[in-house]
């Protein structure tokens, strides 16, 4: 610890919240990339919705540093925001981390301080001296709600810590970002350690399945981060889910700083949809190509909500993405029946 820092209690500052376990989830809220140096007035519209789930997809701070001080300084300031902290106190939270919260911009393996990022992060997230992340490298783990029938699973995988180097154009950069698919069959995503968590999973039973990725899984146009510039991974989370017979799964992703809603029939068992949050503070300039977008939303600051309708025979989850202003600019309905083998 520097001379003149002292230690913040992040469990002081974002108290742990669990609800029942055996309360089927109902509405869920998700979003990415919350600069703490930006006022925060997203957190009313998430806060008066009332989730009962809120999912952390990354950026959550802007950390980019190798300095530990600074990166608990920031995220002290997150922990400070008035709306997060209604947030934390009235609902149950989790998260995964992307780039800027890893540690460095657009970052993979070769960060220096990941063991170190990791811990702070643990720290600030409350996880349990005992818990999961903390038997490996790495930090992702996966979450069940609900009784059996109406049982969710949300995985939180970790798209830095093990990431093969991105490849990139010298000059001039392209509009639609610097980023090269790596065709490379030993590049990776996710590392052989989290493959092999992740294809267990998958295994497990469950009513609906969430992957929640920091990044995008459907978009298809390379050029800034996605899943899609790592193509053996890429590839191999799609074969996943067909030859795994993987059913009544969807995708939740942010990092864009834009949002869209992404699918995916082409070659798959049943449609794949990828709704895309981003950013609760930061907001780009444009959209970038996406064959696979069917909707997007205006360049402001929003969040992802997710409501499942469990009543009936055919249960559903309706997709949606609400804007600051409280405009609801992405809305699709999915019914499970359209989420199983065989439909191709």
């Amino acid at each position: 610890m520097k001379a003149g820092v002292a230690a913040t209690s992040f469990a002081a500052l974002s108290p742990a919240f669990a609800a029942p376990a055996d309360k089927a989830l109902t509405r869920i809220a998700f979003g990415s990339c919350a600069h703490q140096d930006k006022e925060q007035p997203i957190w009313d519209k998430v806060n008066a919705w009332e989730p009962e789930l809120f999912i952390f997809l990354g950026d959550n701070i802007y950390g980019d540093t190798q300095d530990m001080n600074v990166m608990r300084a920031k995220y002290t300031k997150l922990s400070e925001k008035p709306g997060y902290r209604t947030l934390r106190k009235a609902t149950q939270c989790i998260a995964t981390w992307d780039d800027h919260d890893y540690g460095v911009n657009d970052g993979g393996f070769e960060y220096p301080k990941k063991k170190e990022s990791k811990e702070l992060f643990l720290e600030f997230w409350n996880e349990p001296a005992d818990g999961f992340r903390r038997s490996h490298e790495g930090i992702y783990t996966s979450y069940f709600f609900g009784p059996k029938g109406r049982r969710v699973q949300v995985i939180l995988p970790d798209n830095r810590t093990f990431r093969t180097g991105l490849m990139g154009y010298t000059t001039p950069l392209p509009p639609s970002g610097p980023y090269l698919v790596n065709s490379d069959p030993k590049a990776t995503m996710l590392g052989a350690a989290q493959w092999d968590w992740l294809e267990a999973e998958l295994r497990k039973p469950a009513d609906l399945r969430i992957f929640a990725s920091s990044t995008q899984v459907v978009a298809d146009h390379p050029g800034h981060e996605a899943w899609c510039n790592f193509q053996a991974d890429h590839q191999r989370l799609l074969d996943l889910i067909d030859f795994a017979q993987v059913e009544k799964l969807i995708v939740i992703s942010g990092d864009t700083h834009y949002p869209e809603l992404s699918r995916l029939a082409e070659g798959m068992p049943y449609p794949l949809y990828d709704l895309t949050s981003s950013g609760l503070t930061e907001v780009w300039e444009s959209f970038g190509p996406n064959k696979n977008r069917i909707a997007q939303g205006p360049l402001a600051p929003n969040f992802g909500r997710l409501t499942i309708d469990w009543s009936g025979k055919e249960p559903s989850v309706l997709m949606e993405v609400q804007m600051l202003d409280g405009q609801v600019a992405i809305s699709h309905r999915v019914p499970f029946a359209e989420l199983k083998q065989g439909l191709r």
